[in-house]
This record gives structure tokens, C-alpha cells and sequence, in this order.
């Protein structure tokens, strides 16, 4: 008892004092404060908010529509034996590796409201589904700081092959723990099986649309006020710590390292301000010396991305705060991810390096005033699709009302 209440008034000392450092670092540096928050405003009101708006209220409405539950039975056999986690969690992986962080956390954390995955479930599905999406690997990384749609093709196959390997992983993680139910064992079809499940959880939520709409679009917008503090804050923090000499230590540990692995000793600076942040720590990688070779600062910046950065750990933290879900299997999965995208980028750069160094530039879809043209199968295969589409809508529903636990709760 007396080893607890220490370990709690150590906390508690050491707590206040990081407060009250942070607050005096901001009343001795006000103007190196002011410009940093601005930087970390930039960032989040020109990249984050626009490109997360969308994901986040569309992921709302997909849940309230029953989409989860549909994904849920449609691909319970593909997830349960490769993560060990319900078919629901291809809903978060799909949405989380399209949109990037913290879009992972967030939806697994609703899914444990919900009582859709245990706690042990939910903290593998965080752990590799926090991960960065393709418009900050290809539009930040690779054309903004490398001015190289080929960088991105490299670190994103360097990525995501490892977000599937914490995934397998991490199926090992709690492995005595009980799944959340055993899958749907109904005889039928599992496209029908699957829609029917679809229908019961709209019918079970029951929010007409306008208010889904209503409550997608604030959960959205409160979601994202809330990362964009975050960004500001260890923006703030990331510049505050470099210019009082405070990351100095931690600057000399990185560079040791450095030097136990044979890498050059430039990269610490980079990987000091990715500890904190990984859109600086990506930028001050891809700036470094133009003596050191590409693939040494790809593998840094892998490193970087697959640790997320102290500033996307708060926001996942916040995340499932609300939820019983854990920290720290996130954090080490974390750990595990960064060390291996760097791995999986020096092996996968000599490979695919030649193929890719005249790869041109980012183009959009089609051009303004252009029609994208649909492939020639599409003509021959149009009307049927239309045909067996109208059946379904006429055939199927009669299916559907027979299944509805009473007829008071449909809308």
C-alpha cells in the first residue's frame, strides 16, 4: 500500500512539473510559442481537417446504417483466424489505412461501446489499424519534401506490409482472452446472411436520417477540434524542447544508437523531432545531408511514421480514453511497427528503386472538362447488372420484413 501511494505522489510531482515547465517555457519564449502554434494551425486547418472531415462523417453514418455489421458477417472468416479479431474490424482497418490516423482509434473505440469486440480485440485492432494513410505518405512525404511520386510507392509498400505484420502479430497479444462471440453460424448464403444483419442494426439504432446526419457532422467536427489541439500542442512542445536545450539528452541517446547500427549520425536530428511529430520529423529527414543516401532517409523516415509520433499517441490515447481499451499495447506495437517499416524499406529499396525512378509525376484522375471513359466489359455487362439489381430490390426485402423481431421497431 505504502508502494503504491509513492508511486502515485511521484506521478503526481512529476506531472506538476512538466505543467509548470511547459508554462514557463511559453511565458520566457512567447514569439517561438506563437509561430510554432501557428505552423501546427497550418497544418491541421489546410491538411488534417479537409481530409478527415469527409472519413469521419462518413464512417458515423456507415455505423448507424449497419454497414459494420455487414462487413462483420461478410468477413468474419477472413479476420478472426489472421488477427484474431471479428469481422467488424475490417471496417476500421479498411477505413483506417484509406484515411489514416487517428481514424483507427476512434472507430474501434465505438466499436467497444457498442460491445462489438472485447477489450483484448479492440487493443489488437488499434494497434495496427493507427496507422498514416496514402495522401500523407504520397502528398507530404513523397511529392512535398522528396519531390517524388517513386519515394512513395516504397514507403507506402514498406508500411502497410508491416501494419499487416503487427497485425499477425499482435494476434498473440492476450491470446487466452475469449473472442467476442463465436461467428455466425446460420446456414444460407453470407452476401444475404450479411444484408440481413445490415438491416437489423439500422432498424436497432433507429435514428431517422437528418438526426444521423445532424449528430455524424458534430461527432465529426468535435472529433477534429479535438486533433487539432493535440497538433498545436506538440508543435508548440516539439519547438519549445529544441530551443531551451531540453531534447539535448535524448539527441545524444538517438545518435549513440545511431552509431551502434553503422547509420550516420546526421539522421538524429530527424528522428528526435519524429519522436514528437512525424510530418517534422519526415521533413527534416527528407533535408538532410545530400551526401547520405536515399535509402538511408527512407528508412528514417519509415521509422517515423510506423512510430506515429508522442502527438498521434495523445490523440489515440484521448481516443479510447472513454473505454476500458489499454495504452500500452498500442504504444509497443508501435515500437514493433517503426522498426519494422525501416527493415521492410531497406529490403524492398533496391528491388524496386529501378523500376520505379521514371515513374512520372501525381496526376489527377482526369483532367477538368475531360469524361473518364469506362471500361469496354462495362457495355456488355450493364444491362444485366441492372436487370439482377432491380430483381434484388423487388425480391429481397419481403425476405428482410420476415426477419424483423416485430413490427413496431422498423421504420
Amino acid at each position: 500500500m505504502n508502494h503504491i501511494l509513492l508511486q502515485s505522489r511521484i506521478k503526481t510531482l512529476l506531472l506538476s512539473f512538466a505543467a509548470c515547465f511547459l508554462a514557463a517555457a511559453l511565458v520566457l519564449y512567447p514569439e517561438q510559442a506563437f509561430h510554432s502554434s501557428i505552423r501546427g494551425l497550418s497544418i491541421w486547418w489546410d491538411v488534417v481537417f479537409p481530409a478527415l472531415l469527409p472519413f469521419f462523417i462518413a464512417a458515423e453514418m456507415m455505423m448507424g446504417f449497419g454497414v459494420v455489421h455487414f462487413l462483420g458477417v461478410l468477413l468474419e472468416p477472413l479476420m478472426r483466424p489472421l488477427f484474431r479479431v471479428p469481422g467488424a474490424g475490417a471496417f476500421v482497418m479498411t477505413v483506417g489505412l484509406i484515411s489514416g490516423n487517428p481514424m483507427g482509434a476512434k472507430l474501434t473505440a465505438r466499436l467497444r461501446e457498442q460491445r462489438m469486440v472485447t477489450r483484448e480485440e479492440a487493443e489488437r485492432l488499434v494497434a495496427f489499424t493507427s496507422t498514416a494513410g496514402p495522401l500523407f505518405l504520397f502528398g507530404a512525404v513523397a511529392v512535398g519534401f522528396f519531390e517524388s511520386t517513386s519515394v512513395g510507392v516504397i514507403l507506402a509498400a514498406a508500411h502497410y506490409l508491416s501494419t499487416l505484420l503487427v497485425g499477425f502479430l499482435m494476434r498473440f497479444h492476450e491470446a487466452q482472452a475469449p473472442p467476442s462471440g463465436p461467428p455466425d453460424k446460420k446456414q444460407g448464403f453470407i452476401l444475404l446472411r450479411a444484408l440481413r444483419a445490415m438491416h437489423r442494426a439500422r432498424i436497432q439504432d433507429g435514428r431517422p436520417l437528418g438526426q444521423l446526419l445532424g449528430q455524424s457532422v458534430t461527432s465529426a467536427v468535435q472529433t477534429l477540434l479535438l486533433i487539432g489541439g493535440f497538433i498545436m500542442l506538440f508543435s508548440v512542445l516539439t519547438h519549445l524542447f529544441r530551443h531551451v536545450g531540453a531534447a539535448l539528452l535524448l539527441e545524444k541517446a538517438i545518435s549513440a544508437l545511431l552509431r551502434l547500427f553503422s547509420f550516420p549520425t546526421e539522421l538524429s536530428d530527424s528522428l528526435l523531432a519524429g519522436f514528437f511529430e512525424i510530418t517534422l520529423g519526415s521533413q527534416l529527414a527528407s533535408a538532410a545531408s545530400p551526401e547520405l543516401p536515399l535509402v538511408l532517409k527512407l528508412a528514417a523516415v519509415s521509422l517515423v511514421i510506423g512510430w506515429n509520433g508522442l502527438s498521434i499517441h495523445a490523440q489515440v490515447a484521448s481516443m479510447i480514453s472513454g473505454t476500458d481499451i489499454r495504452y500500452l499495447p498500442y504504444f509497443f506495437a508501435r515500437i514493433i511497427h517503426g522498426f519494422l517499416a525501416a527493415i521492410i524499406t531497406l529490403l524492398l529499396y533496391p528491388v524496386l528503386e529501378p523500376h520505379l525512378h521514371h515513374l512520372p509525376a501525381i496526376q489527377p484522375a482526369f483532367a477538368a472538362g475531360d469524361t473518364p471513359s469506362l471500361p469496354f466489359w462495362w457495355e456488355w455487362f450493364k444491362i444485366p447488372a441492372i436487370v439482377g439489381f432491380v430483381y434484388f430490390l423487388l425480391r429481397f426485402p419481403a425476405s428482410f420484413r420476415s426477419r424483423t423481431p416485430a413490427a413496431k421497431n422498423t421504420r
